[in-house]
């Protein structure tokens, strides 16, 4: 019998368990774990080091002790939808026909940070990192070049000795407001991409290996060598993995920092109009420094609260996170949301009965 190299067999189990794992917060299981808890959630898993961070935090300061699943956008939006969760939280904001089908009435988008989804890989013996722009990209993520050493690759990265080793395509097995933010990158910048597969939660992922979640992903990546993903800048961060520098709007080739991502939110944040729902795109943004994969992440709540005890608890909160939370972001690898939207987010929340 064949036997298969290690690495294979663990991320074929890997990627079995990220498909058969779509069991979002409400299991008995995780019920259980809300027990005691003052406010639960669910939701994406990209802001999720930062959430972390801001529950330890706000327990800390007011006693308040709030539960949060991080099972992806998808499950979070459809917990939301269907009342079994406080708030939810995502990268993508939710569609009018999602907003349609919510069953507890109108939903708030409440923006919380900026984040990079970086493209991150494994590649041994590099020491400078690799340049990739928007067309290699969807290339390498629809199976057309398949080894690191395509001329495509070399083009964007004279002098740099690339590996003729295969490429393996990492990307997420789940519904995902990161694969969201990604392919809706892709679909801006490759019309191939913008055709088929498209931009989505979930897409049908023309090659590659499924894993669950942002640190599925970092996990795979990290241990197989030759392997390309997307993450949350947090999660390469977390697990020293290397990231691209990637070209943008201006023709520069930028990397993923706190910086770069906060160039991407300026414009949108002077161009909000004042009656706004949040629901905006900043990825492959214009202008000088901007990292071309930056994105809002959403705490998504119910305007109308059927507990009053707990709207108050929540909006409480929403407010400490949009204020003093801010200060938590960078140190995390998030950017803080622009000092002009806490003004509109203040009386948007106020808006929450």
């Amino acid at each position: 019998m064949t036997r298969l190299p290690l690495y294979l067999v663990a991320l074929s189990l890997a990627a079995a368990c990220g498909d058969g794992s779509r069991k979002e917060a409400g299991t008995p299981a995780q019920q259980a774990t809300t027990s005691g808890s003052d406010l639960t959630g669910a939701g994406a898993t990209f802001p999720n080091p930062l959430y972390s961070r801001w529950f330890a935090d706000y327990a800390k300061a007011t006693g308040v002790k709030i539960n949060y699943q991080p099972i992806g956008s998808g499950g979070g939006i459809r917990q939301l939808s269907e009342q079994t969760v406080d708030f939810g939280a995502t990268d993508a904001p939710m569609s009018d026909a999602e907003l349609a089908k919510a069953k507890g009435g109108p939903v708030l988008h409440i923006p919380t940070a900026l984040g990079a989804v970086v493209v991150t890989y494994n590649l041994p013996g590099l020491t400078q990192p690799v340049k990739l722009d928007g067309p290699t990209i969807a290339a390498i993520f629809q199976g057309q070049i398949t080894r690191w050493n395509d001329p495509r690759i070399a083009a964007l990265n004279p002098g740099l000795q690339l590996p003729a080793s295969d490429l393996l395509v990492v990307h997420r097995s789940d519904g995902s407001g990161t694969s969201y933010v990604f392919t809706d990158y892709l679909a801006k910048v490759s019309p191939a991409w913008a055709t088929k597969p498209g931009r989505g939660k979930e897409v049908q992922w023309p090659v590659g290996l499924g894993a669950k979640g942002n640190e599925g992903v970092a996990g795979q990546v990290k241990q197989t060598p030759g392997a390309i993903g997307y993450v949350e800048l947090a999660y390469a961060t977390q697990n020293k993995l290397a990231t691209a520098e990637l070209k943008n709007a201006n023709g520069e080739f930028v990397a993923p920092t706190i910086a770069s991502v906060t160039a991407a939110a300026a414009g949108a944040a002077a161009s909000l109009p004042p009656t706004t729902d949040y629901r905006v795109s900043v990825v492959d943004a214009a202008g000088a420094g901007v990292y071309p994969i930056s994105s809002f992440t959403w705490i998504i709540v119910y305007q109308k609260q059927a507990d009053a005890a707990k709207g108050k608890k929540l909006t409480d909160f929403l407010r400490w996170a949009i204020t003093e939370g801010q200060s938590r972001s960078a140190a995390l690898d998030y950017a803080p949301l622009p000092e002009a939207m806490r003004t509109g987010l203040t009386q948007r929340i106020g808006t929450i009965q």
